[in-house]
Order: structure tokens, then sequence, then C-alpha cells
């Protein structure tokens, strides 16, 4: 039978299972493949940058305004959340809350923003390993759990999905071991969106975590993706209805077609999305691509040292004198200026910025 007519039956008429550890042991990264080459070739075709030479991440650090923005809010909605767009954008650009609305909602959306800029902000060091997950979960749940102690911590209790009869794994050294497991294999993996798929379908198949594990998979599925540069993957216009039936699929019958149906709409959803932005922004300016590193440095503690106009004018000079070719300091002075000046409430996480230090800074710079 259809995999969407049998996850969709009545949960009386569906039989209780158990977690199949062969389900991932029978995948061999490079050799298995849940997606099929014509797939992955015609992702990559409409996933594709065009922009050679820059380092990890750069196309999405270039869209973080409105990636924030989208993947909070879509990820967010996947989970039952009722803020709308707008309250979205104006809860992570200006932290205004939505009336109306519980602080759980917009907690779970200001969790997203953390857990993006984790993953868009360290792009040669993000990967399928502990650290990244761990702390991916940690910023998604923080303050959403009764125990605080269990975000970003592999759960040692039994746990239950509602709308399913599927019973996850119980035993604590299995599930630790499963995850070596899957961080292992999703790592070897050569190919970014069955990278993305594979964890999208096996995290959550596991439930490494006591809560919040499908938002650690759709998280984690961009990690590939930013690390090639290819459009992110923000679900936007993804029906909640058709991806909870695409896992029941994964947690009960252990069939990815549903699953994989959802992935590849997705993807084609967003990436035309952020075509169209990309080409709205224009490509990137080489004088800043070249010099990003110094740029960044340079705003950097130009904020966390809280200089006013003045003291920050003496310092970047004498900075460029030290680290940038004489012919370019002019125009790198002038690009600093105008990233300092341009600086506001929804952008200054670009340069790893803590809000308590932007705010320091702006008063001093007004």
């Amino acid at each position: 039978r259809r995999t969407y007519d049998l996850v969709t039956r009545a949960l009386v008429e569906r039989n209780p299972v158990g977690y199949r550890m062969d389900f991932l042991g029978a995948y061999q990264p490079n050799a298995s493949a849940y997606l099929s080459p014509e797939i992955r070739k015609r992702l990559r075709g409409v996933g594709k940058v065009g922009v050679s030479g820059q380092p990890a991440g750069t196309y999405t650090r270039q869209l973080l305004d409105r990636l924030l923005i989208d993947l909070s809010w879509n990820s967010s909605r996947l989970e039952g959340n009722t803020y709308s767009l707008l309250e979205t954008q104006r809860l992570l650009e200006i932290g205004e809350t939505a009336q109306g609305k519980g602080a759980f909602e917009a907690q779970m959306i200001l969790n997203h923003k953390a857990a993006i800029e984790l993953i868009t902000g360290q792009g040669e060091e993000v990967c399928f390993n502990r650290y990244t997950i761990c702390n991916l979960h940690a910023l998604l749940s923080d303050n959403l759990l009764p125990d605080p102690a269990a975000c970003g911590r592999v759960r040692s209790r039994g746990v239950g999905i509602s709308g399913t009869v599927f019973q996850p794994l119980e035993n604590p050294h299995a599930i630790d071991s499963e995850l070596n497991k899957v961080l292992e294999k999703a790592s070897a993996i050569e190919d970014p969106f069955e990278q993305a798929f594979f964890v999208m379908v096996h995290l959550p198949y596991l439930q490494p975590f006591e809560d919040v594990n499908k938002r650690v998979s759709r998280l984690a599925a961009n990690i590939p993706l930013i690390r090639h540069d290819l459009c992110p993957l923000s679900f936007v216009d993804v029906p909640q209805a058709d991806y909870v039936s695409g896992l029941i699929g994964i947690y009960e019958l252990n069939r990815v077609d549903l699953l994989r149906d959802v992935f590849v709409w997705a993807y084609e959803r967003s990436a035309l999305r952020y075509t169209a932005i990309r080409q709205s922004l224009g490509e990137p300016d080489p004088f800043r691509f070249r010099h990003r590193t110094q740029i960044g440095t340079l705003v950097q503690e130009i904020v966390q040292a809280g200089l006013n106009r003045k003291k920050a004018t003496d310092h970047m000079r004498a900075w460029a004198v030290r680290n940038v070719p004489p012919q370019d300091q002019p125009r790198f002075l002038e690009v600093i200026e105008t990233e300092l000046d341009s600086l506001h409430e929804g952008n200054f996480a670009r340069y790893r910025i803590r809000p308590s230090e932007f705010d320091v800074w702006n008063k001093r710079w007004k």
C-alpha cells in the first residue's frame, strides 16, 4: 500500500513498532542513497549560487537577515507556533512580542535565531559532530524544557511521540551509541543534499534528546548546504500535515518516500525565494570580499570596546596602517565607517556581537 495511506490510518489500525537498528545499520555512506542521482543533480541545479572562491557560508551570511526570519518562522510554524511572519520579523528585529501570545512561542522563535547564528557564523567549525548537534539542541531548547540540564544533553530516559504508534529507543547506552553512528555516517556522506536529508531522517527517528529533536534536524540539514555555499533550506510554504506524515512514514515503516517528496519540494521553493532575494541584493562587492576578515575583525573590535566616533576613527586609522595595504586603506576606512553607521538591532549578530555590547556601543555612537 502507498505510504500515505498507511500512515494516515487511525492509530488503532496501526501496529505499535519500536526503533529498528538495522534501518541505520543498512545505510552505507556513498553506496546507499535516499536521494537518486537525478534528484541530487536537480537540487544542485536550482541551489547552486554560482559565486566561486568564497568561504563556507558566505552566501548564507549575505542573506542572514532574511534567513533568520524565514527559517525561524517556518520551523516554529511546523511545531504549531502561531506567530505570523510579520510578528516574527518584529520580534527578531526590535524585540517586540505579539499581543495575546505567550512567552513560550516567543522563546521558541528567539531560540531559532540563536541556533541559526551558530550554524552561519562558524562555517568551517560547524559539522556533524556532538559539539554541533548538542549545542544546536541547547540553543533551540533554551528555557523550553522542564529540566534545564536536559538542554544539549543526550537523553537517559524514555520519551513518547504523539500521533504515532512508534516507540523510540529507551536504553541510554544504545541511544548514545546510535547517535555516534548517525553522526559518523552523516560526516562520511559526500553529497550535501544526501547529507541534509539523511539527518532529517535519522535524528528524528533516534530522538536523541528529550524534546526538540525535529527542530534540531531541520537546522542541522542546513549545515552541509551552508558549507557548500548552496541556497539554504527554510521550509517556506511546507504544510505541517505533509511534514508530519513524512516523519510518521520514517517512524513506523522506515520508508523515506513521503519525507523525501517534502524535502525536494521544500528545497525547490526555498531556492526560488533565495535566488530572487540574491538577485535583488546584487553580486558581492569584490573589495569587501577580499577584505572580509579584516572588516569583520575591526567592526567587532570597535563595538566590543564601546568606542565613540572620535575614538573609533583614531583606532581604525591606526589599525588600517598595520593591517591593510596602503593603496587599499582609503576605501577600507570608508567601508568600515559605512558598516558602523549601518549597524542596527537586526543585523549586528553577523559580527558575533552580543546584544549587551551593541547596546552600550550604540548609545555612544549616536
